[in-house]
């Protein structure tokens, strides 16, 4: 259980509040005394009822992430040690709540014996990509955590740079689809049966494309809240799936991998992300073995991930990293298998790797760049044929009326 309190810290003699993590109300304020707060409210935290993570935790911006890590880093770099660093850069965010709590919640795990990881995952308050707190637990097992938070600060700014660009760039296609979909919504519901009313008066045999048309817009006319709710509940069961089952989430993301163009941005992202940790770690003083086994975990993709870790253990055993690729390669580049081995051969692994994530990171800001540009004329393409096709439907009986007359 999680409790949210207001108090007076002892040693300071300031007002503090936060959260804290309990079985019970007397735990929380065994804790409380423990850390030397005079608590002056002490009250389940309604957050903790729910048992759905996305409604639990909140999200949190990519520069805002990177900012944060900057400043541990730095701080860590001064020889504090992870508790106190915690402390001071809570202090840094008493006017910002969430932010807060959130450094107050990783205070009290660490305060319980906690690992820094531990701490980031067992925390309510916000929601964490799963490969940075895979990062942390790789930093942490190799002693590197100060450098792996600056590279992470670096990579969440880079990301957030290439995602306010692609927002930018979908702003203007997600018009056309709202827009696209109100008018396809309009003409069925209002526009279709109206004119169906007046075929009804002919007792004319329609065309296929016209029956077909007249159903489609009955068919949402009569049913378009189910629909509705329909899609609701499979997008909330998708996502549930994905989260908690590992033979979903392997099935959804080996299609991933096969859907073209979309597949190779994934595919390339991945690969990008893996050889930016091995990387990181290598130049930190990371065995490249330990090196490998550890950056395989933050792979997001269950194929790949599995993959590399076959690859990784092959590692271990003393293979050649490009070797063991070679042999579960179904889903790597194989240019990426080339630049492995030139690395290895030459021992240059750590700037071959440093190279690849950076002309990766590069391809796909290209790829999503040109996807983008083509998305918009696919989508007036499609929208376009879509109402032509209505129109047409219905105009078709008009011109046979018109011809059986003469």
């Amino acid at each position: 259980m999680v409790f949210r309190y207001k108090g007076i810290d002892k040693k300071s003699a300031k007002k503090v509040k936060g959260y804290i993590d309990a079985k019970d109300l007397n735990e929380a304020k065994r804790k409380l005394q423990i850390k030397g707060i005079l608590y002056e409210s002490i009250k389940e935290s309604k957050a903790d009822r729910f048992s759905f993570s996305f409604v639990r935790k909140r999200a949190i911006k990519a520069d805002k992430l990177a900012s944060i890590s900057r400043n541990l880093a730095i701080y860590l770099k001064s020889g504090i040690p992870i508790a106190n660093v915690v402390r001071l850069a809570k202090s840094q965010y008493e006017d910002e709540s969430v932010i807060y709590d959130f450094f107050s919640s990783i205070e009290t795990s660490l305060d319980e014996g906690k690992s820094f990881y531990k701490a980031l995952e067992t925390q309510k308050i916000i929601s964490l990509p799963s490969f940075y707190k895979q990062s942390i637990k790789v930093a942490e097992e190799s002693g590197t955590l100060e450098a792996v938070l600056m590279e992470l600060a670096k990579y969440l700014r880079d990301q957030d740079k290439i995602q306010g660009k692609v927002k930018q760039a979908l702003v203007y296609p997600t018009f056309i689809i709202i827009i696209s979909l109100f008018m396809v919504g309009f003409m069925l519901t209002v526009v279709v049966p109206k004119i169906t009313g007046m075929f009804a008066q002919l007792h004319q045999e329609l065309p296929k494309s016209t029956q077909f048309v007249i159903a489609v817009g009955d068919f949402f006319k009569n049913y378009w809240l189910l629909v509705s709710v329909l899609i609701l509940i499979a997008a909330v069961i998708f996502s549930y799936l994905y989260k908690n089952n590992s033979k979903f989430k392997y099935s959804v993301d080996l299609l991933l991998l096969k859907t073209p163009f979309i597949g190779k941005i994934s595919q390339t992202s991945e690969l990008a992300r893996f050889a930016y940790m091995v990387s990181v770690l290598v130049k930190s003083g990371v065995p490249f073995v330990q090196a490998v086994k550890l950056s395989s975990n933050i792979i997001g993709n269950d194929v790949l991930k599995s993959q590399f870790k076959k690859a990784a253990d092959d590692v271990v055993e003393g293979k050649n990293l490009s070797f063991a690729l070679v042999k579960h390669k179904a889903f790597v580049d194989k240019s990426f298998i080339q630049a492995i081995a030139l690395g290895e051969e030459t021992s240059e692994v750590s700037a071959v790797l440093d190279n690849l994530a950076e002309l990766y990171f590069e391809e796909n800001s290209d790829r999503i760049s040109i996807f983008l540009s083509l998305l918009e004329p696919a989508l007036m393409l499609t929208v376009g044929s879509i109402i032509g096709f209505i129109v047409t439907a219905m105009l078709l009986p008009i011109f046979s009326m018109n011809f059986a007359k003469f």
